[in-house]
């Protein structure tokens, strides 16, 4: 049964007009950078609950999530009106497999996020045993406009301080800033993906960790097989893990 604690909204940044991020201060039992968990509070007259992951490393004393405003979302309707100092429950315990320690050590790490997918790669990057396993790490956000492309001075102040990262931003509905325009299964399937890095296809000795929208999860895992690649258990090494929590 699970065991949820109560927290205490510390802060609240809204990104843009639908994607916001808070902050929560709780008691919750230790977790591996790029786990979940879940947020829970009552909306009207019912107790609404839903998985989120951890933004933040894991050594931090403050939970951090990152969020989209739903439009007849259950949860984020509730969320939204959260202010400094509102309480809302956590569950205690986190889940999930999408963790360095669960991956394979290969040459190159591929973190392939749509949308809030990001966040638990965020967490993964603050957390450093990353650096430790992978000659290079590259992390790929897809988003509908350039604006949705948050956390951007994070993101900056790491490629200044690993020489191993990458960062490479996709925009679908308007001509990126920087980066490339398409869909990442696009990209993928057209080689875009793999030139931009000056190379004739992605690398044999490879892990992909992807998290995102249910549909590109399933799409760019099934593509990732077509081209040799296999999902990953703790049977049975691979080089896909995903994270569906939707």
């Amino acid at each position: 049964m699970s065991q949820w604690v109560s927290g205490k909204i510390t802060e609240v940044n809204w990104w843009t007009p639908t994607l916001f991020s808070i902050k929560v201060a709780a008691d919750v039992a230790p977790f591996q950078a790029g786990q979940f968990t879940k947020l829970a509070m009552t909306v009207g007259e019912k107790r609404v609950a839903r998985a989120y992951s951890y933004v933040n490393a894991p050594k931090d004393p403050v939970l951090e999530f990152y969020l989209t405003e739903v439009e007849g979302g259950k949860l984020t309707s509730g969320l939204v009106e959260l202010s400094v100092g509102d309480s809302i429950e956590v569950e205690a315990k986190a889940n999930g497999f999408l963790t360095i320690e669960e991956s394979p050590k290969r040459e190159v790490l591929w973190m392939i996020a749509s949308g809030t997918g990001i966040g638990p790669f965020l967490s993964i990057l603050a957390d450093g045993k990353v650096w430790d396993k992978y000659q290079q790490v590259v992390l790929i956000h897809s988003v509908r406009f350039n604006t949705d492309l948050t956390y951007q001075d994070f993101i900056n102040a790491h490629q200044k301080l690993f020489k191993q990262f990458t960062y490479l931003p996709l925009v679908t509905r308007e001509m990126p800033e920087k980066g490339l325009r398409g869909r990442i299964t696009d990209l993928i399937q057209s080689n875009e993906i793999a030139k931009y890095f000056n190379q004739e296809r992605l690398p044999e000795d490879s892990h992909f960790m992807i998290c995102g929208n249910p549909d590109m999860v399933k799409d760019s895992a099934q593509l990732l097989q077509t081209l040799g690649y296999s999902r990953h258990r703790r049977s049975e090494p691979g080089h896909i893990s995903v994270e569906q929590y939707w």
